[in-house]
């Protein structure tokens, strides 16, 4: 296994890496956007920025595959391609402007479908802009950060002077190993845990994205015990969960990335799509996250086929 690697410094997707090739270079392409804030789908998100479309992580797991369809990309080319949003910035300004004073309250998102933080961001700088703008009509909603990359840290200046910010690191298993075959160009899962204490070390509220919550989990609690108490360690004092999501357009990547993998591991993954075996995970769940201290937001681990159902719940609540 190789050494740590940040965002800017991406390692082989995982089908190069079985083939035993080295990452080619692949080049951003740069577009003009019509619009940028965007309503949310996704449950206690009022609206959603995603300053590109595509991801370089290319997570085997990752819901957000689809994302490239408008451009004519195929599931199976997630994480081989990156459109960047050249105008974001503007969009962010303009949009903001117009958008009315009781409109503001809203919790906005970054992002849903990309991760804001990758590595192109050092270069386009799209994020920091964006934030800048918030900052500028002192936004009163919050500002929700949803990141698998340290390159945060760099706006640090800026989350502490919104009116109210937090920032998510997903972090999905404490072993690198893991990390690196399910997430093999995101940085380390070790990283991302100094990512959550440095954050907390400069005042700005963080959360942990645990999703997916591995299907391994189930027949080794021990390794998820250990999860929540490096998340202590590292200043968190709640957690977002989610059951991985095996839809068919998923399962085609998981299938091969599983395919040379031991029987007992693929078949994790095969029970993973059953309710007795997320019933058992949130009994397990529930257990350690009494013994650690944590608040499980939304009361429970979310599963994407009960999405609806958790939306309107929180909406009647509010």
């Amino acid at each position: 296994m190789t050494g740590p690697q940040t965002a800017e410094e991406p390692g082989p997707s995982y089908a190069d890496r079985r083939a035993g090739r080295k990452e080619a270079v692949m080049e951003p392409v740069e577009i003009e956007a019509k619009t940028l804030i965007q309503k949310s789908k996704t449950p206690s998100n009022d609206y959603v920025i995603n300053p590109y479309t595509g991801c370089v992580l290319g997570c085997a797991y990752c819901f957000a595959s689809f994302a490239g369809r408008q451009f004519g990309r195929s599931v199976t080319e997630w994480g081989d391609y990156l459109y960047v949003k050249k105008n974001a910035v503007e969009l962010a300004r303009k949009e903001l402007a117009k958008m009315p004073q009781d409109k503001r309250r809203g919790t906005m998102l970054l992002s849903s479908v990309t991760d804001p933080y990758q590595g192109h961001e050092t270069k386009y700088r799209l994020t920091r802009g964006i934030l800048r703008e918030l900052k500028a009509v002192e936004y009163p909603g919050l500002v929700r950060i949803l990141t698998k990359s340290p390159v945060v840290t760099r706006d640090i200046d800026l989350l502490s002077g919104l009116p109210r910010a937090e920032v998510g690191m997903t972090v999905t298993t404490t072993d690198d190993k893991v990390s690196r075959w399910l997430e093999v160009r995101a940085p380390l899962a070790s990283r991302r845990l100094r990512t959550l204490a440095e954050l907390s070390e400069a005042g700005i509220p963080t959360y942990a994205f645990v999703g997916p919550l591995l299907p391994h989990f189930a027949t080794q609690p021990e390794l998820l015990d250990d999860l929540f108490g490096q998340l202590v360690e590292a200043g968190v004092s709640e957690v977002f969960m989610e059951h991985i999501n095996l839809k068919q357009y998923i399962r085609e990547r998981m299938d091969e990335v599983l395919a040379d993998e031991p029987e007992d591991v693929r078949l994790a993954y095969l029970q993973a799509r059953t309710k007795e075996h997320r019933e058992h995970l949130d009994a397990i769940v529930a257990e350690l996250l009494d013994k650690h201290g944590l608040r499980l937001r939304f009361e429970e681990v979310v599963h994407h086929d009960d999405n609806d159902a958790l939306r309107q719940r929180l909406a009647s609540s509010a």
